[in-house]
């Protein structure tokens, strides 16, 4: 029997690891749809033909260390389709934001730091910012 290398053991836990993830991202789904009352008064967004997101995220207007963050629904152009049909604004300018298949929120300030809402993602972008002026995303 061929001895055990580094190389073999990373991909069979790689492997593994991967197959364990896939069953932990779709168990949840299956069970949460099944789960869910007949009756139930839960809202559902609408992104377009996309449901992403069992809930739409509640609109906010507030002042944070200085800087003002808003967000709500998108009212067209933009980049309606990665966030969900979700703006947010901080200090008037858009913050590119996109919500992740398993329900958090990135922005393009802090793109490897996923948070649960879009309320946070601009709080993650003003602290990130460290006051320097938010750049308008490029459209081109």
């Amino acid at each position: 029997m061929p001895e055990l290398s580094r190389r073999r053991a990373l991909t069979a836990a790689a492997a593994l690891a991967t197959v364990a993830g896939v069953q932990t991202v779709t168990a949840p789904t299956a069970t949460t749809a099944s789960a869910t009352p007949a009756g139930s008064t839960a809202s559902t967004g609408s992104t377009g033909g996309h449901d992403h997101h069992a809930s739409t995220p509640t609109p906010f207007d507030e002042v944070y260390k200085g800087r003002r963050i808003q967000g709500g629904p998108a009212s067209g152009g933009g980049h309606a389709h990665h966030g969900g049909g979700y703006a947010v604004l901080v200090d008037g300018v858009e913050l590119h934001v996109m919500s992740n298949a398993d329900g958090s929120w990135i922005s393009v300030v802090s793109h490897y730091d996923p948070v649960p809402t879009p309320r946070a993602a601009a709080r993650a972008a003003v602290d990130e910012l460290q006051g320097a002026a938010l750049l308008p995303f490029p459209t081109g």
